[in-house]
């Protein structure tokens, strides 16, 4: 069997407070696009889980978060059952994209069709808590509200890209560790997240007078999706000492992007063009100073 992992990025992301247990109250809109690594897996008999890789990771197999969601889901439905599992890895590491939370997220859906459990899609939501604040999200996919530390969701219509526009994600040269940024990050409070809140839905559901006319998808999404509605606080403490972050970010501006933006704690950028060729044409530009990017879209189920 196998399982696409897709990607995450942010369209909007706020540091609220920081907690008494040392985490951080967010307010953010998860988006999945179609990027990500594949998991495949075999049953076994035995119990045993296995896992292998396309190529080399540089990281012990226990903090594998695939490894990890596998011994999770085993435990808590009591399976007696086993895995051989191989995950081909694309997606970059550290880049604010999800991809580790992805393939747990994946794992999750492709071992609970292997060991034909009988689970609802919130328990495969709950156990991903456990393993990391992105994967409930990643376990469904679209479009979300989370707050907390990204554990409360609130799915909602799944955006798409208006007809013939591309997304470009491209990751810098560079790495940003997540406690840096967070160590920078200006804690904002709750207004800046409940007015966006209010705008979204205001947007999504404006005020009907007289005859209700609908208007096209594509409008909506322009008024959702614009430098006004998107934002990321940790642009404010990541670009200062990661220069090449903030760098990409003005030259998708320049290269016609409508919308960029950085996603999570970076060190990805990404930008919504009008045409793929554009998005193209800026990735080309942009390939010295990457060691990820693609072209693509939004993705849901």
């Amino acid at each position: 069997m196998k399982e696409y992992a897709p990607a995450k990025i942010n369209l909007f992301l706020d540091v609220i407070r920081k907690r008494e247990d040392g985490y951080h109250d967010l307010g953010t809109v998860f988006q999945t696009v179609d990027a990500g690594d594949t998991v495949e897996a075999t049953l076994r008999e035995d119990g045993e889980i296995h896992l292998t890789y396309n190529e080399p990771q540089n990281y012990p197999l226990e903090s594998d978060l695939v490894f990890k969601a596998a011994k999770a889901l085993k435990e808590y439905a009591n399976c007696t059952l086993g895995a051989d599992i191989h995950l081909t890895k694309v997606m970059p590491l550290g880049a604010g994209l999800g991809g580790g939370s992805a393939d747990a997220a994946a794992t999750l859906r492709l071992l609970y069709r292997l060991w034909n459990l009988d689970l609802q899609i919130e328990t495969l939501e709950a156990i991903g808590a456990r393993l990391g604040a992105d994967v409930p999200f990643l376990v469904r996919g679209g479009t979300a509200f989370a707050e907390g530390i990204g554990e409360r969701l609130t799915f909602v219509e799944p955006l798409d890209l208006p007809e013939g526009a591309a997304l470009l994600i491209a990751t810098p040269l560079d790495a940003v560790p997540t406690k840096d940024a967070y160590a920078g990050v200006p804690k904002s409070g709750p207004d800046r997240w409940e007015q966006y809140k209010a705008a979204w839905e205001s947007k999504m559901n404006p005020p009907l007078c007289g005859d209700p006319i609908a208007e096209p998808p594509s409008e909506t999404f322009k008024q959702i999706v614009n430098p006004e509605m998107c934002f990321n606080a940790f642009e404010i403490s990541v670009f200062p000492t990661h220069p090449l972050v903030a760098e990409m970010k003005q030259k998708f501006i320049e290269f016609g992007a409508k919308v960029a933006l950085m996603s999570g704690s970076g060190a990805s950028v990404f930008g919504i063009f009008e045409t793929r060729e554009l998005a193209e044409k800026a990735a080309a530009a942009l390939k010295p100073i990457s060691r990820y990017q693609t072209v693509t879209k939004f993705w849901h189920r």
